[in-house]
């Protein structure tokens, strides 16, 4: 009972403030309630068994470089969609359109907390413990992360119940953002000192162009179909008197 109280309140403390809990809480514009839970929940199950159970052998056989720059690209894929998927999100009262959305919040949380510290953490309990507590030490880092996850969920939702439309959508959009240009600085800077010399950051700045055209290109052409959709609305209400 002690190494399980001691496991869980070290994981919770962790994950407090962590960028995968403001993920979930960027994760409400777009996804139900139930869909973030399972998709989170499966997730960290995964996690915390490979951290437990193989000791680190998927941080130590996948270059550190390749996980972030997958980091990064899911979470510019978000922001991106963020932006694209807002009208489609208010016809369909914040519900996703995408089908299988748990396994969508799955990937993108499987891939943020890969080689984070909440990970590392449970890999230290696994190798201290041994395999005989693996099973509490998988427990109890599983439920101290989804404790102080399930929090960011709230909040996010409290947020959604409590602003004005459109507002958590952008606030939605920021933070993938800012996660993925971070973690592909960091990506392409371990490129350069672990593979290869490249110029980090022009390259970094040539990707913000060109995201920045492509959110600008969705946001002109969400603008568009909603003046569309209004043009006729207004035709169909004409008609009918």
């Amino acid at each position: 009972m002690i190494l399980f109280l001691k496991v869980f309140f070290t994981e919770f403390i962790a994950e407090m403030g962590d960028k995968t809990q403001l993920m979930l809480i960027a994760l409400t514009s777009k996804y139900k309630l139930k869909d973030i839970i399972l998709g989170t929940a499966a997730a960290i199950l995964v996690l915390n068994g490979l951290a437990v159970l193989a000791g680190g052998l998927v941080s130590e056989f996948v270059p550190e470089w390749l996980i972030k720059n997958i980091a990064a690209l899911v979470f510019l894929y978000f922001a991106a969609s963020t932006i694209s998927d807002g009208d489609e999100e208010e016809e369909e009262n914040g519900r996703s359109k995408i089908k299988f959305a748990p396994l969508a919040v799955f990937c993108t949380f499987f891939v943020a907390e890969l080689g984070d510290k909440t990970q590392l953490t449970a890999i230290t309990f696994g190798a201290n413990e041994g395999m005989g507590a693996a099973l509490i030490v998988w427990i109890g880092c599983s439920l101290g992360l989804f404790a102080a996850d399930i929090l960011g969920m709230l909040i996010g939702y409290l947020l959604k119940s409590k602003t004005p439309d459109g507002l958590l959508n952008t606030l939605a959009f920021v933070i993938f953002s800012i996660f993925g240009v971070y973690t592909l600085y960091q990506g392409l800077k371990l490129i350069s000192s672990s593979v290869c010399r490249i110029p980090v950051l022009l390259i970094l700045i040539a990707v913000v162009v060109v995201f920045a055209g492509l959110c600008a290109f969705l946001f002109v052409r969400r603008k568009k179909k909603k003046r569309e959709k209004i043009q006729e609305t207004n035709r169909i209400q004409i008609s009918f008197h």
